[in-house]
């Protein structure tokens, strides 16, 4: 898919802060003239994990096709719709989808939005359609209906954590614990009673806490996974280091960010293949070539578990007599990601992966990641609703 421009971002931001899980497509014009569209893995997944719809399980053929009730939206009307989910009896049986009507709203290589909500989609031409005027519009009308209605939630747990924060952030700076980056957070854990997390599980009643200095702008940790060792050419991430590692100071070291959309300087990249639903590692070298392997699943189940619902806390930096203290000042509510849009962010470079991968002066190898973080513009694109409190206030 291409890359999205600035408009068609800014509508995906509002959808998500409305709670609006969706996944989009780029017609092309041959699939327009043929009304045939690729169901990209992105989609694959959005259906997958909605329990909507699983490729994988659906034969191939004209008489495996599946038919669901879909809805196309205009300005102020609706087009019934009928979608199709097949795979055909030639080659591989490659997965396909279409919307019945898609062409009388759709033009090649504009973006169309697929929402799954109440057995049915909804679709609507997210490069065309002025989705901020339509919500904000007092006259009644079909697309703000269908979000009004998706968008009603609450939650108990997360007041109460929020309360918990105000209290900490009530009674003033808090000495750092440790002299680390990663102090804010366990500082911030420690005042508010929680054990300091270890384990892949969220850090209070479900939600994940992740603190940060106001100072920097850097992207920030969605969570740590090896790769998948049995699929993978290198079986370590030993084999990791010695390939790409390098000599700083007294360290042998591989502390670098890999992104799908450049090299970086040791020639390391991201590369989705849909096709088998893995995120792979690749190597210039040519003797390397593609060499680790997270398989998409793995991904997806790690972003979930991690960010069902997170709290983001945001703390400001002072040092007093050469010693670190938190005001913890502000903090932002995400809840349930939108998986599909993972991929997608993966591919457009907002989310990025950091090896962490030192050999330590007794020849033991760590590695702390590797980690995958997201800019921090792209969090609303990925979590619906964001949310922001003062805690001083």
């Amino acid at each position: 898919m291409r890359a999205l421009s600035s408009e068609e971002k800014s509508k995906i931001k509002l959808l998500t802060k409305n709670q609006v899980s969706l996944t989009l497509i780029e017609p092309t014009e041959t699939g327009l003239k043929k009304s045939i569209m690729d169901a990209t893995g992105s989609v694959r997944s959005f259906l997958k994990e909605n329990q909507i719809h699983d490729y994988d399980l659906q034969g191939q053929g004209p008489e495996n096709k599946v038919k669901i009730n879909a809805i196309i939206y205009e300005d102020f009307k609706v087009i019934n719709s009928t979608a199709s989910l097949y795979r055909p009896q030639t080659k591989k049986g490659d997965p396909r989808i279409w919307f019945s009507g898609l062409t009388k709203i759709a033009n090649p290589n504009e973006i169309v939005a697929i929402i799954y909500f109440d057995d049915s989609f909804h679709i609507f031409n997210l490069t065309q359609l002025n989705v901020e005027a339509l919500l904000n519009s007092k006259i009644l009308n079909p697309l703000k209906e269908l979000i009004t209605e998706i968008s009603k939630k609450a939650t108990e747990i997360a007041f109460e954590l929020l309360a918990m924060l105000r209290k900490v952030a009530g009674s003033g700076p808090i000495k750092s614990m440790v002299a680390a980056d990663t102090s804010v957070g366990r500082t911030l854990e420690t005042a508010l009673g929680i054990d300091i997390n270890s384990s892949k599980q969220p850090d209070y009643k479900g939600i994940e806490l992740k603190s940060f200095r106001s100072s920097k702008t850097n992207r920030k940790n969605l969570f740590a996974q090896v790769p998948d060792w049995t699929l993978s050419n290198f079986k370590s991430s030993a084999e990791i280091l010695d390939a790409f590692g390098y000599i700083r100071g007294e360290d042998f070291k591989l502390y670098c960010t890999v992104s799908a959309i450049t090299r970086n300087s040791q020639g390391l990249t991201l590369r989705l293949d849909n096709d088998i639903k893995q995120l792979i590692e690749n190597s210039d070298k040519t003797t390397i070539g593609d060499f680790v392997v997270w398989p998409l699943n793995t991904l997806h189940k790690r972003l979930l578990e991690k960010h069902k619902e997170t709290f983001w806390v945001e703390a400001t930096s002072t040092f007093i007599d050469g010693t670190e203290y938190f005001q913890y000042a502000m903090v932002e509510h995400t809840k349930k990601p939108i998986v599909s849009q993972f991929d997608l962010l993966i591919e457009q470079g907002f989310i990025t992966l950091d090896h962490l991968i030192k050999r330590n002066s007794k020849g033991k190898v760590v590695e702390k990641g590797p980690l995958f973080k997201i800019k921090p513009s792209a969090l609303d694109l990925l979590f619906p609703p964001s949310e922001k409190y003062d805690l001083l206030s």
